[in-house]
């Protein structure tokens, strides 16, 4: 639910980035900052004012509501610490904006003339870059070169007009490093004002940011100086299972835009269907330069806008590729104990040590089966239930859930997919074909450079130094 929240502010709180950027009518009242603090997938938000256009539904966020002023479409966002649950059982001390983090998606069209207020309310001063838009530099907010910085309990103003249509960003360039690790960043959308060439209409359109965190068991803020060893990796600082579905109709034209502003790249993978890139934060791709893909990388700073018919049905796995992203609370320094039987000294350490965690003698997953007390405010590893089991998955990891039955415009899960009969994998119990392996001294057979004789077998032999001195 949307809760409203009144800020009395004289003009002197006011400050402008650029004096006529503004008017002073427009500066006399500010529109109402709306917050959101539930984690759900808000429905989209259809517009009742300005230029018509078909809105996006941001993956387990919402869309920022505006007012017309004489023609300017208004926002007003408030930079502030938040709580963002991350997933059932764990909650995080974040910075965001409008109560969530990330901010919501901000939902445009182009030739619009966009003002945004920008209320401080963190701890130290911030700016906001709007990642990739054409517009004057005076207000692209990057603090100390365009602007001064925005100062705890001061408002400034951003106008400009959406020039282009696309996929962009919102983040502080003001203490990047702090601010952008706590959680600081939105989603951009310009729509096209007219029929595009180059961008077709869905009946389906999905965003969401890419971004990590180094929040160690038992804490809740995080880490900000981490450079590389985060630990939960997240859609919307969301990890799975608390990442929604993606909900559409059988033959639905589905759009998902995926923006990365973690330290690293995540190549992000769609099971049953494939897709074309269509655009990135340059701007649509020429039809010439696209090719099915099922997996496109998204590199740090990035926007990958993807397009494709869901005419599989089924629950489709979607999910980054690097398989350190799709675990939780990942713990660098686990030792692999794969053939170590370790039970009973696991228990009596962790008698003494409640948080010790140990690798499974059989692997991660019989991690994922042991029901270990987890220290406070943390998650398991690899968790999640499907209909068959154990999914085995965290971190960056959802599901397409594609339906005959869904209705247009309805974003409800139609919870988990009926199969044909004889069209799940199943156990055999007939006879067993006999299994081909590899022979042993084949190694050298097929080689493009063989060896011209075999080495000889070595034999490492240790001499272990007299104690005399000096030898």
């Amino acid at each position: 639910m949307f809760n409203r929240r009144n800020f009395v502010l004289g003009a002197g709180a006011v400050s402008a980035v650029s004096a006529a950027a503004v008017s002073k009518v427009a500066m006399a009242a500010l529109p109402e900052p709306v917050l959101q603090t539930r984690p759900d997938t808000m429905p989209p938000l259809v517009p009742t004012s300005g230029r018509p256009y078909n809105p996006v539904v941001t993956l387990n966020g919402w869309t920022l509501p505006w007012r017309m002023n004489q023609g300017v479409k208004e926002f007003h966002l408030v930079a502030e610490p938040v709580v963002r649950e991350l997933a059932p059982g764990m909650k995080a001390h974040l910075w965001g904006y409008n109560g969530q983090s990330p901010g919501p998606t901000i939902e445009v069209v182009e030739g619009d003339r966009v003002r945004i207020f920008v209320t401080n309310k963190l701890p130290e001063h911030t700016s906001v870059h709007w990642h990739g838009q054409r517009l004057p530099n005076g207000m692209d907010g990057v603090s100390g070169l365009t602007q001064p910085s925005i100062q705890p309990g001061k408002t400034f103003v951003y106008e400009f007009v959406a020039r282009r249509p696309g996929t962009f960003m919102y983040h502080p360039h003001a203490d990047e490093m702090v601010q952008m690790a706590m959680g600081m960043m939105g989603f951009w959308v310009t729509h096209p004002k007219a029929p595009n060439p180059l961008i077709s209409p869905v009946d389906r359109d999905f965003c969401f940011l890419l971004s990590a965190y180094d929040v160690e068991p038992g804490a809740a803020t995080p880490k900000i100086m981490t450079m590389t060893d985060f630990n939960l990796w997240t859609w919307n600082s969301r990890v799975f299972p608390g990442i929604d579905s993606l909900n559409v109709r059988l033959n639905d034209r589905v759009r998902i835009r995926v923006g990365n502003l973690t330290m690293t790249n995540h190549p992000i993978h769609l099971h049953g269907h494939e897709f074309m890139v269509t655009g990135t934060d340059g701007g649509p791709v020429p039809k010439s330069a696209r090719w099915p893909e099922v997996t496109t990388d998204v590199a740090v700073g990035q926007m990958r806008q993807i397009d494709f018919v869901a005419d599989e049905p089924g629950d489709w796995a979607f999910h980054c590729h690097k398989s350190h992203h799709t675990m939780n609370a990942m713990g660098h320094g686990l030792p692999t104990m794969i053939g170590v039987d370790s039970r009973g000294v696991s228990e009596k350490i962790s008698k003494l040590i409640p948080d010790y965690m140990s690798m499974g003698e059989r692997g991660m997953a019989e991690m994922g089966e042991m029901e270990m007390p987890l220290p406070a405010n943390t998650l398991p590893m690899m968790t999640g239930q499907g209909p068959f089991g154990g999914v085995e998955m965290g971190g960056m990891f959802s599901v397409l859930k594609v339906r005959k039955e869904q209705k247009p415009g309805d974003y409800s899960d139609p919870g988990w997919y009926a199969h044909p009969k004889g069209e799940v994998a199943f156990e055999w119990d007939g006879a067993m074909p006999a299994a081909k392996r590899a022979v042993a001294g084949a190694e050298s057979r097929g080689q493009s450079m063989p060896a011209s004789a075999p080495a000889a077998p070595t034999e490492l032999k240790v001499r272990k130094p007299n104690s005399h001195a000096g030898h």
